[in-house]
């Protein structure tokens, strides 16, 4: 009983943000504290970036030829390889009851759910029930840019919950759970492959600390993460006769030498000088694993560590999105500071300024469609 209290609260604390930020759009408002906004209802929600590019590839499953007849994007077909496929699947298997585009925004809050839960699970091993719960509406809401993800249709929410859940199971040496949602996070995303990399490095440093013996029927679930992997070039290449497509599909790997490349502003995913706020989200990123290491959250340390290795190569103007895995794992180096007063006071004030954001930022963020049919 406690549990499934816990569980609808936790399921409150995710869903009631997203409602908040739909109502404007479902109740068609010309503007909102001055915000001009569209007037096109929920579609301007589901026409998100990249929503329809995962309806897409629900409907056709990567088929270039079901793409080219059916839909009108100027994108070239290796252009679908960039977005991996379990959240369309999932949201092909949902519009067996809904049309797909409430199939998929029904996908996202189900996952931004379980994203939310499985947050609580891992901050409450550190903090009591009371500031557990509070950094759970944290969470849902900072940085901005998550609660906006959460609120459209967006891969990201399955690929949190996803890392959040193998990362909890990891560091309770249940590696079968640990594989499994490994495995669910590689399946949704590219970067997924990072998690094995970092379980890698932490269960060796381990083991070499203790001086124990690698013992490879003790950690091979991990290696359920690489095979999805696999399975997904696989695909690849039964659709698109490509088992590299994924490499072969435009602009669409940010990774760029030397690091720090995100300040060139002529870059193509850049294309501004304004970039003063990527400063402070190395920053954090930085002050967050320095306090992981010193906390001795060997695990947590590896994966912000590594992935945050990456970001510093991500020449991609929206680097927060890129940045939002680490998200949960700062949160925690922070939470004895984020679970003050003082911090709660500032969060009930920066509520208005993150929810004015996301208004902004979706009413501008949508992608160009004249004809909703072959979505339907």
């Amino acid at each position: 009983m406690k549990k499934l209290q816990t569980l609808a609260l936790v399921s409150l604390i995710a869903v009631v943000p997203t409602l908040l930020v739909w109502l404007p759009f479902f109740l068609r408002l010309k503007s909102f504290w001055g915000i001009p906004l569209p007037q096109t209802g929920m579609a301007a929600i589901v026409a998100n970036y990249d929503g329809p590019i995962y309806l897409v590839i629900a409907k056709s499953l990567y088929n270039p030829e079901f793409i080219k007849w059916n839909f009108q994007f100027p994108l070239p077909l290796e252009y679908y390889a960039a977005h991996f496929p379990l959240f369309a699947i999932l949201i092909r298997a949902l519009a067996l009851f809904l049309v797909f585009p409430y199939a998929m925004l029904l996908v996202t809050v189900i996952s931004s759910i379980a994203a939310c839960y499985f947050f609580f699970l891992f901050i409450r091993q550190y903090l009591n029930e009371k500031n557990s719960l509070f950094l759970t509406l944290v969470f849902s809401i900072l940085p901005a840019r998550w609660l906006i993800v959460h609120s459209v249709g967006s891969a990201e929410p399955l690929f949190l919950a996803a890392i959040i859940a193998s990362v909890y199971f990891f560091q309770k040496k249940k590696y079968l759970q640990a594989g499994i949602w490994g495995a669910v996070a590689q399946l949704t995303k590219p970067p997924g492959i990072l998690i094995f990399v970092a379980y890698l490095g932490a269960y060796l440093t381990t083991k070499v600390k203790r001086n124990l013996a690698f013992k490879l029927r003790e950690i091979w679930p991990i290696f359920l993460i690489p095979v999805s992997l696999t399975l997904v070039f696989v695909l690849f290449k039964i659709q698109l006769k490509d088992f590299f497509a994924y490499f072969h599909s435009g602009d669409n790997i940010h990774l760029i030498f030397p690091p720090f490349s995100i300040f060139n502003y002529s870059a193509p995913w850049v294309g501004t000088f304004w970039l003063e706020e990527i400063i402070f989200v190395y920053l954090f990123g930085i002050l967050g694993l320095l306090r992981l290491i010193k906390q001795k959250e060997n695990t947590l340390a590896w994966f912000t560590g590594i992935f945050l290795a990456s970001l510093f190569f991500v020449a991609h103007r929206d680097l927060i999105r890129y940045a939002l895995p680490i998200v949960p794992f700062i949160l925690k180096a922070f939470s004895d500071v984020l679970a003050t007063k003082e911090f709660k006071i500032a969060l009930a004030f920066l509520a208005i300024p993150i929810y004015l954001f996301s208004l902004a930022y979706i009413s501008q963020n949508i992608m160009p469609i004249s004809n909703w049919a072959p979505f339907l």
